[in-house]
């Protein structure tokens, strides 16, 4: 008795082969009021469901592999792009954030401005800036967490 590998269907396909022993083969699928039925067939028409069955399977795993499945408008192009475009709206919404930011930046003190560029852009730790600033760890941390919080009221206002 031969048993096929268990293979990959399309959705549509209904039926399933068997062989069931040496000289008998069959083939079941359910009808529309989902009543399963087993047909009894020759080797030569199991022979012909086995190759219609290889040839559905070589389909779909050339679908899979090697056909584009989106629809290729402008629109999916862009939402799939790995560098998005901006709108012009969303340039402007950004420069406007940026400007408010440095008018923020330059209302804090000279020191607080020192420490956050130290902290947030060359990447340093509160204890380095702390040895460059020579004073305490805990100095740093609170400068930079009132800064944050000064930066946090002028951005809102």
């Amino acid at each position: 008795m031969e048993k096929l590998p268990k293979r990959r269907k399309y959705k549509d396909n209904p039926y399933k082969i068997e062989q069931l022993n040496d000289n008998k083969y069959s083939v079941t699928f359910k009808d529309n009021k989902n009543t399963t039925h087993i047909v009894y067939i020759s080797q030569d028409i199991y022979m012909a469901f086995n190759e219609f069955e290889l040839i559905d399977l070589s389909q779909l795993n050339e679908f899979d592999r090697h056909i584009e499945h989106l629809d290729l408008r402008e629109e999916t192009i862009n939402k799939r792009a790995i560098l998005k475009q901006k709108s012009v709206e969303e340039d402007v919404e950004e420069l406007i954030e940026h400007e408010n930011l440095k008018e923020a930046i330059n209302k804090l003190s000279s020191i607080q401005k020192r420490r956050l560029k130290m902290y947030y852009f060359d990447d340093m730790t509160l204890d380095e800036i702390a040895l460059i600033e020579k004073c305490s760890h805990q100095a740093v941390s609170k400068s930079i967490k009132k800064s944050l919080e000064e930066l946090k009221k002028n951005l809102k206002s």
